[in-house]
C-alpha cells in the first residue's frame, strides 16, 4: 500500500530522518545509530519514506544508502504554496487588527 506524504511527515521521528539525510546519504545501520530504537524499528520508518517517495535507496557495493528525494519535495511544497499567499493575507490582516487594538490602549 502506497503511504501518504502527510501520513510520513506527521511523524516526529521521520522527520528528523529526512533531516539526517537532506545532508547526507545514509544507511539504515547507520540511522539506527542516531536514534534510540532498533534497526528494525528505523526499517520500518525508512519503508514508509520510500513509499511515498521522500526517500530514494542506492546500492553501495554491500549497502544501501538511503538518499533525501527533493524533487518529491518540491512537488509538497508546491501544493503548499497555493495556501500560504492567503495564510500571509490573514496573518498581515490580524497583525494590523492588534497593532490597532494596541493603539486604542494606549
Amino acid at each position: 500500500m502506497k503511504q501518504d506524504i502527510f501520513q510520513a511527515i506527521s511523524d516526529p521521528t521521520r522527520r528528523a530522518i529526512l533531516t539526517l539525510i537532506a545532508i547526507q546519504p545514509l544507511t539504515p545501520n547507520t540511522m539506527a545509530e542516531k536514534f534510540d530504537m532498533t534497526r528494525q524499528a528505523v526499517s520500518k520508518h525508512i519503508k514508509v519514506l520510500h513509499e511515498c517517495e521522500l526517500i530514494k535507496p542506492a546500492r553501495n557495493g554491500r549497502e544501501i544508502y538511503y538518499h533525501f528525494n527533493a524533487k518529491k519535495m518540491q512537488e509538497f511544497d508546491n501544493w503548499l504554496a497555493q495556501f500560504r499567499q492567503s495564510w500571509e493575507i490573514q496573518f498581515n490582516q490580524l497583525d494590523e487588527l492588534l497593532s490597532t487594538i494596541k493603539e486604542q490602549k494606549k
